[in-house]
């Protein structure tokens, strides 16, 4: 069965063409417009093409100057089928043969027939020469216009990324701004430093608590990822001790974990490991990670957490999962503010989707990376972990970071 692929933007010329081919063995292929004619045409293996002239993103004469530069398409007839394009111009730029449009559905199979066993229309040299020529210029100018719509296009893009990135920013700390007297006042209510709660009214006053916590770390984590996209994001220079920062992160998720039946599985080589930057941002980077284990995996499974220290003065923390692990297609797209596997807002997680993005950005804020290792199943503890599983590394000491002040 010959296979045909049609480019042709005009829905009914295509089922036209389907419906007059079809009959007489042939199997079409459509392709709305020239760009996907062209993928089509190069990755897949046709007897015959046609191709309107009019039609989006190339043009046919752009689509046949395209195909008959791969060696593939050396032996495949190139048919133009329009209504507005010139004849002589098709030729020369590579067509084996020109049918007008209206088509004439009582020769129309019997001409495509044609073609496949070998007829061609031709052209002399001169005259080819002399189109060919023309088109060189009319495509140049083509693509100085697409240069210059391109131009403005990325221009629109970066005002409409740094218009996003102020907005968030903005946003973030208006938020915020209400959050400190929300949060003070919360802590006296639960503390009940203005007046005693009866037991219902306490266990009220938690579940507010709880929310307002999750609150401030959704609003600190979008000042994060601004402060990092921008720049302005600055860490401390202050000792601190990252198997502590750990053990910190570890008690601060144990009820998220609790609530899925989870274990930890913890393996702290040094009882310390003495590092220097933003023990506050760090731990709430080790805590991403853990939350991230937690939510993306099952219930009653192990999580795995590890501290150590590097050769050549690096440290590591490494959070590995049981979970079904990174699909290797959004492999690369994790570590974007705002991706998720599952943006819908069905999804079965929740959050914003820059727990990761604020990770790495922390990581590298202290002269490290965080990311994705995926070379097999990792051992922590004893125990192999074959989910997902994250590598953030740190430096002990501070260089000359522009993330560090």
């Amino acid at each position: 069965m010959p296979r045909l692929l049609h480019i042709e933007d005009d829905p009914a010329n295509r089922l036209l063409v389907r419906k007059l081919l079809t009959p007489a063995g042939f199997e079409v292929v459509d392709a709305g417009d020239g760009l996907e004619g062209v993928k089509l045409a190069t990755e897949q293996p046709f007897d015959l093409i046609l191709v309107d002239i009019a039609i989006p993103g190339l043009d046919g004469y752009e689509v046949t100057l395209r195909l008959r530069g791969e060696d593939r398409l050396k032996g495949v007839p190139i048919v133009a089928i329009t209504a507005e394009g010139s004849r002589n111009t098709s030729l020369s730029v590579g067509c084996d043969g020109f049918l007008q449009k209206p088509i004439d559905a009582r020769t129309f199979v019997r001409t495509v027939e044609g073609y496949l066993k070998g007829a061609r229309e031709g052209i002399s040299a001169e005259t080819s020469g002399n189109y060919l020529r023309a088109q060189s210029a009319r495509i140049a100018l083509h693509l100085e216009q697409k240069v210059a719509e391109l131009s403005a296009a990325n221009q629109r893009l970066i005002e409409l990324d740094q218009a996003r990135k102020e907005f968030y920013r903005n946003i973030s700390h208006e938020l915020s701004t209400p959050m400190t007297p929300i949060v003070g006042y919360t802590k006296l209510l639960l503390d009940q430093e203005l007046g005693p709660l009866l037991p219902a009214q306490l266990r009220a006053m938690r579940s507010v608590a709880d929310c307002v916590d999750r609150l401030r770390g959704l609003i600190d984590n979008l000042l994060d990822i601004t402060g990092i996209e921008t720049g302005r994001l600055r860490f401390a220079r202050q000792p601190f001790d990252l198997v502590g920062a750990v053990r910190t992160a570890m008690g601060t998720t144990a009820e998220l974990r609790d609530k899925k039946r989870q274990s930890l599985v913890a393996e702290f080589p040094d009882a310390t490991l003495p590092a220097q930057g933003d023990a506050r941002r760090v731990t709430r980077a080790v805590e991403q990670l853990l939350e991230n284990a937690s939510k993306f995996s099952g219930e009653g499974v192990r999580i795995g957490v590890r501290a150590v220290g590097l050769p050549g003065g690096a440290l590591e923390v490494l959070v590995c999962d049981e979970g079904p692990g990174i699909p290797a297609a959004a492999a690369t797209r994790i570590f974007e503010p705002f991706f998720q596997l599952d943006g819908s807002v069905t999804r079965a997680q929740g959050g914003t989707g820059v727990g990761l993005a604020v990770a790495r950005g922390v990581a590298r804020g202290h002269d490290g990376d965080l990311v994705l290792r995926s070379d097999g199943a990792h051992e922590v503890g004893g125990v192999a972990f074959a989910g997902a599983c994250f590598s953030m590394t740190i430096a002990r000491e501070l260089g000359t970071s522009l993330g560090a002040s």
